[in-house]
């Protein structure tokens, strides 16, 4: 059965709200899909609890983008998200990192982007400095400049396994005397607790004196959204010429998806078809 789930809970004595996300399928598809090494593979862990965490704040349908970039031997981590908790992810980087490398040691002087695309309106981007010892308090910076919202995130990663919790005050016009206290205790939690027990269980050795509704899980999955159609029309965009050109050199053309590995392969039949379906352009008369 696959413990890949997001559950969100509150507090019934208090304006705060919490999110608990384990994972282990939809981790191992993004961190086996390329031979990372151990630290990149632990930075996408976190990086993928982290999106699924900010996933479940959305107020919309549509997509979030966390981007890690610097000038470091990693030149890019990202996970893509969606409303749907769908997941894919993929980093690049020049030089292999110790398995205990920092983000400061993987990124040199790097910055995250945070990119939230709803289907229906205008694209937010949000840029902070990756300057903190960790992802979860370059997070937590985040959401103090862009939500001015208190904020606690906790993430933890194994070869198998990554998983997170999210505290949050809600928006109130009262002060909040509460979060503090959550937050010590979820500050207790211990990374084999969240990686290895059940959700429940967790949360009642966190929370055992406090009243917490906790909701139906949210399944999380590993999608990528490439396609053969998808590098039909990208080759359609490439003038028909140049492509013959590679097609006289190669006998194919070979295009991969660089977040599942897939690759898609057109001969020379396969070309005339797509150039074929392309949309003549109308005449004037």
């Amino acid at each position: 059965m696959s413990k890949d789930n997001l559950y969100r809970y509150l507090f019934e004595n208090a304006d705060v709200r919490g999110e608990l996300v384990q994972l282990e399928q939809s981790f191992q598809h993004i961190a086996n899909t390329h031979d990372y090494p151990v630290a990149i593979k632990g930075l996408l862990g976190e990086l993928l609890a982290a999106t699924s965490l900010l996933t479940a704040t959305l107020k919309f349908n549509g997509d979030i983008a966390i981007q890690l970039q610097g000038d470091g031997p990693v030149s890019l981590a990202v996970i893509n998200g969606n409303n749907d908790q769908q997941m894919r992810g993929v980093a690049r980087f020049s030089q292999t990192p110790a398995d205990n490398a920092s983000l400061a040691d993987m990124f040199g002087k790097g910055y995250m982007v945070i990119t939230l695309t709803p289907d229906e309106g205008e694209r937010y981007q949000g840029v902070v400095a990756l300057d903190k010892p960790t992802l979860a308090e370059c997070l937590e910076e985040y959401f103090a400049q862009s939500e001015q919202l208190p904020t606690r995130i906790w993430l933890f990663t194994s070869t198998e396994k990554a998983a997170g919790i999210m505290l949050q005050v809600l928006p109130s016009e009262t002060e909040n005397h509460e979060f503090e206290h959550l937050s010590q205790l979820t500050a207790t939690i211990k990374a084999e607790e969240l990686l290895e027990l059940d959700a429940e269980e967790v949360l009642h050795r966190l929370y055992h004196q406090e009243e917490v509704r906790l909701f139906d899980p949210i399944p999380v999955t590993f999608k990528c959204t490439c396609s053969r159609e998808r590098s039909a029309a990208a080759i359609r965009t490439v003038d028909k010429a140049e492509i013959e050109a590679i097609l006289a050199e190669t006998g194919n053309i070979e295009m991969g998806c660089e977040y599942c590995n897939s690759k898609y392969i057109f001969d020379a039949i396969d070309i005339e078809g797509i150039y074929a379906n392309q949309a003549a352009p109308q005449t004037q008369q």
